[in-house]
């Protein structure tokens, strides 16, 4: 070894076994011989290496992944500097993590992560991409550990000599295959970032090129210290990617509930861009009565902030749908909670009601892109829901809608992420979307089949959510029809036994005759407060999913409440005798009055 007077001069880090780069192995991206006539540097001039390490900064971290701007760095000095380059990276860089500080024990775990070589040494044997530097169990310690990530310094094997060679490889096979190769020259330098390695480059010189010199050397530690900011860059992105994306992910559900009367199966494309995740939501209720809440949203802008909005409006929405409220309802006191907010966000939102006992959807938007509506025999068309002002605008009301789907039929909900593009307009792509949904089979189309040939551009540039419910029936659908059932009650007296009759003699067609008692009871106290406060009772409806729910719609106002009764009073316990026997009870208001419901648990 020469330090400056004729020994070999160590300086700090080497790769070495894996030859320097270059094997074709799986997984690896490698370029094999001279590459546009590029001029090698120690034919040039002085000026000429300048401009070289100079135009780095537009060939190496051109985009913010990790693994491409090391593949970046390695085939940007091969031929250029050296005849092959490997690149290897901190494991706990590549999870997001910081560098490592160099303590002078220890070595942190590598992991290969690009190379690059030129066709005479495509017989090396570097470590495999994505393989860890010491997967084999015959490797010992070289240079590049001693000296890179050890010490932080580079390692200069000027001239080798048949002992250099085993100091260089990690294993005498590699070492082997150097040799027989030609490789004369080595060097290996630190990635080296605000302080902390982020892993080591080293590099080799074959047959018919001059061995590394001192500028060789300076020129490899200016290199890496510009790329180790690229890849810093790209380590600091992908993790505060992962970070907003593992919130998305966390902000939406993680299972959808048992939706009487649907299939709905939902996915989230995250963007590929840097830029494109944020607020796009959907949720999935399942509301008294076997009915089903869609939900479909998309606040604007992108990254942390977007997603913390989305997940407070979330909250809100799941809120207030769990008052059993209409969708218009939902949607004016949504746009109030947008406004409150202190980021002055705005917000896109579809919110669509299921109700199986008649196969209907009520729908209302706050500018949001419209619904689309597959009858299951091959037609297609945009359901035409009114649109109204995005949330915190401040406009409202908001105009509902109602329509009806065949068994076999699918509502799509979507947003604009799905088929957002850069070079055509709205219009064109809505139409590109109706004409991929036609063309895809039911099961496709429910399996997400619409994401992967969706109008977008081939590079996602916004996150995307895709709601697909389908209306079954019969077979296909044992929670819902034939476990629902509604009756219209009579308007007088006799409302309460024929109710109480009706319920009985279903649980007994159920097999649920430990129930009868309880439920006739409820259904009793029901039907006389609607007799008493509600204009008489309206539909019964009783429901068997998850658990029994009995259901008695009347026109009355008034939502009732639990009061507090004396012990001299005569009325006042019906509610408190309901609450005490049922799992939950609640009441929310109808288009012509109001509903009010009541749960058990079913035996096990």
């Amino acid at each position: 070894m020469n330090g400056g007077k004729g020994r070999r001069r160590l300086a700090g880090r080497a790769t070495a076994g894996r030859g320097a780069a270059a094997r074709r192995s799986a997984g690896a991206r490698r370029r094999l011989g001279p590459s546009g006539g590029e001029v090698p540097l120690d034919r040039i001039t002085t000026r000429g290496r300048l401009a070289w390490l100079n135009s780095a900064g537009s060939r190496i971290g051109t985009t913010l992944d990790l693994e491409r701007t090391a593949q970046e760095l390695a085939e940007f000095t091969v031929p250029g500097l050296a005849d092959g380059a490997a690149v290897d990276i901190l494991e706990s860089v590549l999870r997001g993590d910081e560098g490592s500080r160099w303590t002078g024990t220890g070595v942190p775990l590598m992991r290969a992560t690009a190379l690059c070589a030129v066709e005479e040494l495509s017989s090396l044997e570097p470590t495999p991409v994505g393989e860890t530097s010491a997967r084999a169990e015959e490797a010992h310690e070289t240079l590049l550990h001693r000296y890179c990530l050890r010490q932080g310094k580079p390692v200069l094997v000027s001239r080798m000599r048949n002992e250099d060679f085993i100091r260089v490889a990690p294993t005498e096979s590699a070492a082997k295959k150097m040799r027989a190769a030609g490789v004369h020259s080595y060097l290996a330098v630190p990635l080296i970032a605000r302080g902390l390695l982020l892993g080591s480059v080293d590099f080799v010189r074959g047959r018919g090129r001059p061995p590394f010199s001192a500028t060789d050397l300076a020129l490899a530690e200016q290199l890496a210290s510009q790329a180790a900011v690229y890849i810093d860059n790209a380590r600091l992105y992908g993790r505060e990617r992962e970070h907003v994306v593992s919130l998305q992910r966390t902000l939406l559900p993680r299972a959808t509930p048992v939706t009487p009367g649907l299939r709905v199966q939902a996915e989230y494309a995250p963007s590929t861009a840097h830029h494109g995740v944020g607020g796009d939501w959907y949720d999935v209720m399942a509301l008294p009565g076997g009915r089903t809440a869609l939900m479909v949203g998309d606040v604007m802008g992108h990254g942390l902030p977007a997603a913390a909005t989305m997940g407070r409006l979330r909250t809100v929405a799941r809120t207030l749908m769990t008052l059993d409220m209409a969708p218009e309802r939902v949607l004016a006191r949504l746009d109030l909670a947008t406004r409150d907010l202190e980021d002055e966000q705005v917000a896109t939102f579809l919110c669509a009601v299921f109700d199986p006992a008649d196969s209907t959807y009520t729908l209302a938007s706050a500018g949001h892109l419209p619904p689309l509506l597959l009858d299951g025999q091959g037609s297609a068309e945009f359901a035409d829901v009114p649109v109204g002002a995005p949330l915190g605008a401040g406009v409202i009301p908001y105009d509902p809608i109602r329509l009806k789907v065949p068994a076999g039929g699918n509502l799509v909900m979507y947003t604009d992420g799905l088929i957002k593009s850069r070079h055509a307009d709205l219009d064109h792509q809505l139409d590109c979307l109706r004409t991929a949904a036609r063309g895809l089979a039911p099961g496709a189309l429910a399996d997400g089949g619409l994401i992967a040939c969706a109008p977008a551009d081939a590079s996602r540039f916004d996150e995307a959510v895709l709601l697909v419910a389908t209306h079954v029936s019969g077979a296909d659908a044992p929670d819902a029809p034939a476990d629902l059932r509604e009756w219209q009650l009579p308007q007088e007296g006799r409302a309460a036994s024929v109710a109480r009759g009706l319920v009985t003699d279903q649980l007994a067609a159920w097999e649920l005759t430990e129930l009868a008692d309880v439920c006739e009871l409820v259904v009793s106290e029901l039907v006389g407060n609607a007799l008493r406060y509600g204009n008489g009772p309206g539909r019964l409806r009783l429901l068997r999913g998850e658990r029994l729910v009995v259901e008695v719609s009347d026109t009355g106002p008034d939502l009732p409440q639990i009061q507090h009764a004396d012990l001299s009073d005569e009325g006042g316990r019906g509610l408190q005798l309901i609450n005490m026997l049922c799992r939950r009870w609640g009441s929310c208001r109808t288009v012509t009055g109001k509903v009010v419901w009541a749960e058990q648990n079913l035996p096990s």
